[in-house]
């Protein structure tokens, strides 16, 4: 097929965000795919549970047909249909992350008019985004591009037993129009710590508060303290978020979750560790967040959001995910993204 986008899974970072990207961007641009040496840097290589949901989450969306879609499977090809917006229900499984499904999908269907999803699985996972930094960070910036949702966490799921369950009602767009440009912040003096426990003593969550909260102090920012105990079901664990009102209007953060063996106070002080490293960066936002807004910026400057308009930022650190995720993007869509040492412009292509 003249118009099958061919992807080698070893080139970059090598890991699971290049099939998330290519599954959204494949159903909102409706190019076909074919992802080789899936997740190649991993061990094992290869689709995990999670990973498959995102195929066939995504393939159910938009009635699409897929072939390699199995654990385990190194090649994964795939055909959108028409997107479909019904209320789905989708099981992720033990503690699949949740936020990386939602953030999947989140772009076609609120490109197709808006949808209901109940995800099941993991809110609160190691190496993917947790749902109080999704609700409380990555919210903020997709809603300057005119993209807004409802996010109910219903019950947390904590790695590694999961069992968690997020309701998102994800609203139609709102097209924008003016480039986008986020400042380097100069100068960060407050943060918000927020802990968050589930089937464990509160005492916890005031402990990596108060670790977190003194590791702030002495780089001289004011904290202000929440804990939160959600609802569990199967699942035990603590995580740490902090993060901060940027005057952008976005917010940037870092979280940290609890293991086993690990002590309250080591939660909280790394993820302060963390939020320290972005407040010195000078980025825009976290480094994160900086991978993140790349998917919309493109979709805007490639005129799928409105009149077609730039974006322009400063990463806190141009890492090989930020690079490789410009790769995925420039394949499916007529974009033109520089980098300039940390400087990030991603416009329509001339």
């Amino acid at each position: 097929m003249s118009n099958l986008v061919v992807i080698d899974g070893r080139e970059g970072e090598g890991g699971g965000q290049v099939l998330r990207s290519a599954l959204a961007l494949s159903l909102i641009t409706g190019k076909p795919f074919r992802l080789e040496h899936v997740r190649a840097k991993r061990k094992p290589a290869g689709l995990k549970a999670q990973h498959l949901t995102c195929v066939t989450g995504a393939a159910a969306v938009g009635t699409a047909k897929v072939e390699g879609a199995g654990l385990g499977s190194s090649t994964v090809e795939f055909h959108p249909g028409v997107i479909s917006t019904e209320p789905r229900v989708l099981d992720v499984g033990t503690a699949g992350a949740t936020s990386l499904l939602l953030q999947c999908l989140f772009y076609p269907l609120a490109l197709a008019g808006g949808s209901h999803l109940t995800l099941k699985g993991g809110t609160h996972v190691t190496f993917s985004p947790s749902f109080d930094y999704v609700a409380r960070v990555w919210l903020p910036m997709v809603r300057c591009y005119g993209l807004d949702l409802t996010l109910h966490l219903d019950a947390a799921g904590f790695f590694p037993q999961g069992g968690g369950s997020v309701r998102a009602e994800i609203a139609p767009l709102q097209q924008g129009d003016g480039v986008l440009v986020f400042a380097p912040v100069e100068q960060v003096t407050r943060a918000e710590v927020l802990s968050v426990v589930g089937g464990l003593p509160l005492d916890i969550a005031r402990r990596q508060n108060e670790a977190a909260s003194e590791r702030l102090g002495r780089a001289r920012l004011h904290a202000e303290c929440e804990v939160v105990a959600p609802k569990v079901k199967s699942s035990k664990g603590s995580a740490t978020l902090v993060w901060t009102q940027l005057e952008s209007g976005l917010t940037a953060g870092e979280s940290w979750l609890g293991d086993r063996g690990v002590s309250a106070e080591e939660v909280g002080r790394t993820a302060a560790e963390h939020f320290l490293e972005f407040a010195k960066s000078g980025g825009s936002f976290d480094v994160h967040l900086g991978d993140q807004v790349l998917l919309p910026a493109a979709l805007a400057a490639a005129g799928f959001l409105g009149p077609a308009r730039a974006t322009r930022f400063t990463a806190a650190a141009v890492t090989e995910h930020l690079t490789t995720h410009v790769q995925v993007i420039q394949k499916f869509l007529e974009v033109e993204v520089g980098i300039a040492g940390r400087e990030v412009r991603v416009e329509p292509r001339a």
